[in-house]
């Protein structure tokens, strides 16, 4: 049997989004929310993959500046098809032409983690990790992407895709080395990385 053991408290989780909290509650981690306030707009000419990462390490490293002597996490997922930064959504008009473009074809998901710690000497240590999976989508007909818009409303949703809803049902493949990262934390990457300020947790 696997028994959970924290060296610290708590973890901060410098995010807002309730998928990532439920992600740290299913492996039994210790933590609190803080929301980072940054601008997430993508740089000109920035790939999805630096986008991620890039923002995974400026949330965690912005609360962490807040909260010295806490480790904190940082998350960001961004979509990429055919070269082009798919984001969320916001509302059911974008998610459906989001889904209609990405019907029939192959889309790359990046997930990226960071942890950083700010400690009493001013001394910052970060470490990231990214996580890739291609989600290969079945054609899909108008009404079925509007049935599952209007169902799962995905509108805080990279590439309007909640594979832990109805959207597992619009894919004829997935192809990922962690189960969680398209839910928007890779918890394998994770756990690895908070190895580094010597946190385990079986």
């Amino acid at each position: 049997m696997f028994t959970v053991r924290t060296k610290m408290n708590h973890i901060i989780l410098a995010s807002s989004s309730r998928y990532r909290a439920k992600l740290l509650d299913q492996i039994g981690i210790s933590y609190r929310t803080i929301t980072p306030n940054i601008d997430e707009t993508p740089k000109r000419n920035e790939t999805a993959t630096n986008l991620s990462t890039r923002l995974s390490i400026e949330k965690a490293i912005y609360v962490a500046r807040q909260q010295r002597g806490t480790v904190v996490v940082g998350s960001d997922q961004a979509a990429e098809l055919e070269g082009e930064i798919i984001g969320k959504p916001a509302n059911e008009s974008l998610a459906i032409k989001q889904m209609q473009k990405q019907s029939g074809k192959k889309v790359k998901f990046f997930s990226a983690c960071a942890v950083a710690k700010l400690d009493r000497m001013n001394n910052l240590e970060v470490y990231s990790a990214i996580s890739e999976t291609i989600v290969e989508f079945r054609k899909l007909s108008y009404s079925q992407i509007a049935n599952y818009i209007r169902i799962d409303q995905p509108y805080d949703c990279t590439g309007s895709f909640k594979a832990e809803g109805l959207g597992i049902i619009l894919c004829a493949a997935i192809q990922s080395d962690d189960p969680s990262a398209l839910i928007g934390l890779p918890l394998i990457k994770l756990i690895d990385l908070l190895k580094n300020f010597k946190i385990d947790y079986v």
